[in-house]
C-alpha cells in the first residue's frame, strides 16, 4: 500500500468515524429515559446533576455525579457549567443571530441572551438533571450532551422533560445545521416546529426561517 492509498483510506476512516459519532449522539436524544430511575437520583436540598457516557452498543459505561445546594448555571445560550473543569454543551442547537423583540415577553436584546435567560429559568428549579454523552467526551472540558430535567412541586408538577425540547419549543433555541444544510438534531424537528409558530426569537419577523 503506497502513500497515497494511506491517505485516501484515512480519509475514509475519518467520515465513517464522523458518521459513527454522529448516529450514536443522535441515538441518546431519542432513546427513552426512566422517570423513575430520574427521580430515584434526587436528593434532599440539592440538585442533583448525573452525566452518563454511551459506547456504540448505546451502553453505559461510566458514570459522573455532582450535587449542588444552589443548582446549576447557564454559561451561555447552550452550555451548562458544572465546575471549573466541566462544561456541557447542549449539542445541535443554537441562538438565532444579532438582536430579536419579543413584545409578548417585553424583550428587547440579543439573541443569545435571550436564550442564556430561558436556558437558566430551566436550570433553576430541577431536582436533578441527567445528561448522555459519548464516552469519548467524558474526560473533556467542552462536552457534547443531551440533557433532562426532573421536576417536582408538590400538588402541581411532577414531571421529567429534555431540556432541548423545552428551549426549542418556547423559540430560545433553535436547530443547528451541518455544512450540508442538513439538521444535526433532526430528532428534535417537531420541537422546533412548536416554536417557529410565534414563540421566543419566532416571534419577531426579521429571524430568518
Amino acid at each position: 500500500m503506497d502513500r497515497t492509498d494511506l491517505v485516501r483510506n484515512a480519509g475514509v476512516w475519518a467520515v465513517a468515524l464522523a458518521a459513527l459519532l454522529s448516529a450514536v449522539k443522535g441515538a441518546f436524544a431519542v432513546s427513552a429515559v426512566d422517570p423513575a430511575y430520574i427521580r430515584s437520583l434526587a436528593a434532599p436540598g440539592k440538585t442533583v446533576l448525573v452525566v452518563e457516557y454511551y459506547d456504540g452498543a448505546k451502553t453505559v459505561v461510566s458514570r459522573k455525579g455532582y450535587a449542588s445546594p444552589s443548582g446549576f448555571r447557564a454559561g451561555s445560550s447552550t452550555d451548562i457549567v458544572v465546575d471549573r473543569k466541566t462544561n456541557l454543551h447542549l449539542y445541535g442547537l443554537a441562538p438565532c443571530a444579532g438582536d430579536m423583540v419579543n413584545r409578548r415577553e417585553n424583550y428587547s436584546g440579543s439573541c443569545a441572551d435571550f436564550a442564556q435567560q430561558q436556558l437558566q429559568i430551566l436550570l433553576t428549579s430541577p431536582k436533578v438533571i441527567l445528561c448522555r454523552a459519548f464516552v469519548s467526551e467524558e474526560n473533556a472540558i467542552n462536552q457534547d450532551v443531551t440533557c433532562f430535567g426532573y421536576y417536582y412541586f408538590p400538588g402541581s408538577l411532577d414531571s421529567v422533560d429534555n431540556l432541548e425540547e423545552q428551549l426549542l419549543s418556547i423559540g430560545a433555541l433553535r436547530l443547528a445545521k451541518k455544512p450540508d444544510g442538513t439538521l444535526m438534531r433532526p430528532d428534535l424537528a417537531d420541537a422546533e416546529k412548536i416554536g417557529r409558530q410565534g414563540f421566543g426569537m419566532w416571534a419577531d419577523p426579521r429571524v430568518s426561517r
